[in-house]
């Protein structure tokens, strides 16, 4: 298996359950319907588990995130050779993964009308739309992923594959602590690959795809990912 393989599959995992928890909850006529944050976050947290998990079996590095490629090539953790096609991979996953959801849950997204909730099994929206204090909570989130993420890896190196367990636990509580002002997207692909799956797919009744939020999910991760991999490497 080679790395595109790993991340493009491990993304898509990623997202058809991530996104598949949200739609489960918001949904209308779905069994899951109304069960709540903690049932999103505890589906974001396994989705992170199998995610990186199968990523890591099938050559890719579990990354699943621009933000941690991105953070780890810019302090010599990671080839940066390798970078573009990462990125691409963990794109083009999301967007897959996206799809993919939305085919299971067609039926109850024919049945929703709210075309918020529609978008927001796809992508993120803040909770009180200020972009300063969004792109805060978001570089704040994703340093800690990254951090904490690090730190695991470096203090549990002869766990391999199942590195991707404590990971899917710091997301858990990421989730459940940080993710209430803007849902906690701390994964450029997780959010815009998903939001151009909102855009060109044919879902009935649905509303724009809130393009002047995009940014934020996007640079937000990335500027947290970067000041964690600079934290860690001038502490270590």
């Amino acid at each position: 298996m080679s790395p595109f393989i790993g991340e493009f599959i491990g993304t898509a995992l990623l997202i058809i359950m991530g996104a598949g928890v949200v739609a489960n909850v918001l949904l209308d006529k779905s069994k899951g319907q109304n069960s709540g944050w903690i049932v999103i976050t505890f589906g974001w947290a396994m989705a992170v588990f199998i995610g990186v998990y199968a990523s890591n079996h099938l050559g890719g590095s579990g990354h699943l995130n621009p933000a941690v490629s991105i953070g780890l090539a810019a302090i010599g953790e990671f080839d940066s050779s390798l970078l573009f096609t990462y990125i691409a991979a963990q794109m083009g996953g999301a967007f897959t993964g996206a799809a993919i959801a939305w085919l299971a849950y067609k039926d109850h997204f024919d049945n929703t009308e709210n075309k918020d909730l529609k978008l927001a099994v796809f992508s993120t929206a803040p909770a009180i739309r200020n972009p300063v204090f969004n792109l805060i909570t978001e570089i704040i989130g994703t340093f800690i992923l990254l951090f904490g993420a690090l730190n695991i890896s470096k203090s549990a190196a002869t766990m391999g594959a199942l590195d991707a367990l404590p990971v899917g636990l710091l997301v858990l509580g990421i989730g459940l602590s940080l993710g209430g002002p803007t849902g906690y997207a701390i994964n450029p692909a997780r959010d815009l690959g998903p939001r151009i799956a909102h855009f060109v797919l044919p879902i009935k009744n649905k509303r724009d795809s809130d393009w002047s939020y995009a940014w934020v999910p996007v640079v937000g991760p990335i500027i947290g990912g970067l000041l964690a991999a600079y934290l860690f490497q001038a502490i270590k």
